[in-house]
């Protein structure tokens, strides 16, 4: 763990080196630095994170007395935001109320199903209810089930491999692609509305609450971080722009961030195409990447591109790439390999929420600019990981989805890490 005072110190170089805009401006005349809003939930928060939160708060805030363009946040939201996974959630609730629609193929909603997944849906799930028309699953625990598998362990009940083919790893997963191209046929705001009342049931079950869906355990209940809530509200009070990236359907995100005071403007999640006012199973592209099948998601290197075009506004392929200083968040939160990017690419500080994975971790406890900062997971915390993490050999996936040592900006490989903060 880094001491205060060596946090202090690279707190200094960062504002001088690498704040960019924000540390110019902070040196032009203007009017005098004005008390920066304090964070005020102290419990969950691991040894002095809270005060280097809050130094990077005082650091980076309009408090401090700067002007111009305000600094940008980005939160990660299932695990990061709240406890558990609001797309499962959704998907779970929908499942229980008979509102999957059933497709005029299920081969065709998703470009990596194999033949066997597709035939083994089409046996359980039948095909006396017409295309678009809602599936009994409440009922039908056989087409629950098959669901659920395929989703949830990528393979059929009888334990076939459910997807294959070629994807950028770094881009996309084909089963996160597919939970959202089982929501096709809703309009956006009807999709809002059922993970609205998956929210409702959720906040209601108390804390460890497992449901039975089909004939399936599933987690049964979701909380708001009551430290997040409170980071997200003061980062806003000091002046920062907080945007939520997920690696969920937007339209489910917008049920659940107002609760911690985040608009729709502010929400970057997967977004499918739109059809005479009905969600597709097509999906939007990022950067120089086009509308696809699923391609690119707001999924580790795309929550960058993402980021980078919507909220910095580049476009084209640059959009992959991280950008200068001044166009990238002055902090970053997440909790798994899908957010190690945009984490990473923050200037001031890093969150990372420790669930043991394997490539965030590493990056964040090697800690190569000391911005880094690791939280156990508020609510039921992961256990103590016994073994290294092994950052030197097998940490980083690649595009083609085998496993490589993880390398730090300057190209030094990072050793392996040890589990000390949980």
């Amino acid at each position: 763990m880094l001491t205060k005072r060596r946090w202090l110190a690279a707190g200094a170089a960062l504002a001088v080196v690498g704040g960019g805009v924000a540390a110019a401006q902070t040196a032009t005349a203007g009017p005098a630095p004005r008390q920066c809003p304090t964070l005020h939930v102290t419990k969950g928060w691991y040894g002095d994170n809270r005060a280097k939160l809050q130094k990077m708060i005082d650091e980076r805030g309009s408090c401090t007395g700067s002007h111009g363009a305000r600094p940008v946040a980005t939160f990660d939201w299932d695990n990061t935001v709240v406890k558990n996974d609001i797309s499962d959630a959704t998907l779970a609730w929908m499942l229980r109320h008979d509102k999957v629609l059933r497709p005029a193929s299920w081969k065709a909603t998703n470009k990596w199903l194999t033949d066997d997944a597709a035939a083994a849906l089409t046996k359980a799930c039948g095909t006396s209810v017409p295309a678009g028309h809602p599936l009994p699953t409440s009922t039908d625990t056989g087409c629950t089930d098959e669901i659920l598998d395929v989703y949830n362990d990528e393979k059929t009940s009888d334990g076939k491999p459910a997807f294959a083919g070629e994807w950028n790893h770094r881009r996309t997963v084909p089963s996160y692609v597919w939970i959202t191209q089982l929501f096709a046929g809703h309009s956006p705001d009807t999709l809002t509305s059922y993970a609205a009342k998956a929210r409702k049931q959720n906040l209601a079950a108390p804390i460890g609450t497992e449901q039975t869906v089909g004939t399936h355990k599933w987690a049964g209940y979701i909380r708001y971080y009551e430290q997040q809530r409170d980071l997200i509200g003061t980062l806003k009070k000091a002046g920062f722009d907080v945007y939520i990236v997920s690696a969920s359907a937007e339209p489910l995100v917008r049920a659940w961030a107002p609760g911690v005071g985040i608009d729709r403007d502010h929400i970057v999640g997967i977004r499918n195409l739109v059809r005479d006012g009905r969600l597709t199973t097509g999906v939007q592209g990022c950067g120089d990447v086009k509308d696809t099948n699923g391609e690119v998601l707001t999924y580790m290197d795309g929550k960058r591109c993402w980021i980078n075009q919507e909220i910095f506004h580049v476009k084209g392929a640059k959009a992959w790439q991280q950008q200068d200083p001044a166009h990238r968040p002055a902090f970053a939160a997440g909790d798994a390999e899908t957010d190690v990017t945009f984490v990473g690419d923050a200037t001031a500080g890093h969150l990372a929420i420790n669930r043991n994975k394997t490539e965030l971790m590493c990056r964040a406890y090697d800690n190569s600019d000391h911005r880094w900062i690791i939280n156990p997971m508020f609510i039921e915390p992961k256990k103590r990981k016994t073994d290294a993490y092994p950052c030197s050999t097998a940490g980083s996936v690649q595009p083609d989805g085998t496993l490589a040592p993880i390398h730090r900006p300057d190209g030094s490989v990072i050793p392996d890490q040890q589990d000390t903060v949980y």
